[in-house]
């Protein structure tokens, strides 16, 4: 079995101009989401694949793997699968087994290399073909407007709001990471299908970094809970 895992860091960014190079706690973005990697025995490699020698170079600093991906594949309108599935025609033609794919997030850098640890050990024992870092929301009420513009409730009955012990589970996509077999994203052309699990997190690592005002956020996250552990 081989656990490899591939992260996805294109040059272009809208919201943060070369956001997966930002400064963040001191290090660019994207070297957490590959300390972190690193740090996990259950995975055998760490890729890197982009479109930018910049970030190409951080991933060599750090003597992971690296995939070019052309720049066609890293524009806006390219998916994440898109990404992944040239990572995957990449190992095929250098003769690279990939049993398992672990895709993260480096947008998400609030988490640790336990958390990779611990979704790979579920994923093995559960036989499961996918997986999706999440957080639970027992008590999130969601509203929504129907096509007539009229305000519903979503996730609840705003007639009989029950209390909050006794309301289902309800499990947010967290999009921390995934993780996922070859065959599945091939088959289905998206990151989940077959039989889907869920690695449960901590709420507060459920926050990602899309707008300039996220940083500091999460860098109050990540001193406080994370750092100021070590």
């Amino acid at each position: 079995m081989t656990n490899v895992a591939v992260i996805l860091a294109r040059g272009g960014s809208k919201g943060i101009p070369k956001k997966n190079l930002f400064p963040f706690c001191g290090k660019p973005l994207i070297a957490w989401t590959i300390e972190q990697l690193l740090a996990a025995k259950a995975i055998d490699s760490v890729w890197v694949s982009s479109d930018d020698p910049a970030i190409l170079s951080v991933g060599a600093e750090y003597g992971i793997g690296e995939i070019r991906r052309p720049t066609v594949l890293a524009n806006d309108n390219a998916s994440s699968e898109i990404g992944w599935l040239h990572a995957l025609d990449f190992f095929d033609s250098q003769r690279i087994p990939v049993t398992n794919l672990v895709a993260p997030q480096c947008t998400s850098p609030v988490r640790t290399s336990a958390d990779f640890e611990g979704a790979l050990a579920k994923f093995v024992d559960e036989e499961l073909d996918s997986l999706f870092s999440a957080t639970s929301l027992p008590d999130f009420n969601l509203w929504r407007r129907a096509d007539s513009g009229v305000l519903g409730s979503f996730t609840y009955d705003y007639c009989n709001r029950g209390r909050r012990q006794e309301k289902p589970d309800q499990y947010l996509e967290n999009g921390s990471f995934w993780i996922f077999r070859p065959a599945i994203i091939r088959a289905h052309k998206n990151r989940l299908g077959g039989e889907i699990g869920l690695w449960l997190m901590e709420f507060w690592k459920s926050f990602q970094i899309d707008e300039p005002e996220d940083i500091t956020f999460c860098e109050i996250l990540m001193e406080n809970y994370l750092l100021a552990q070590r």
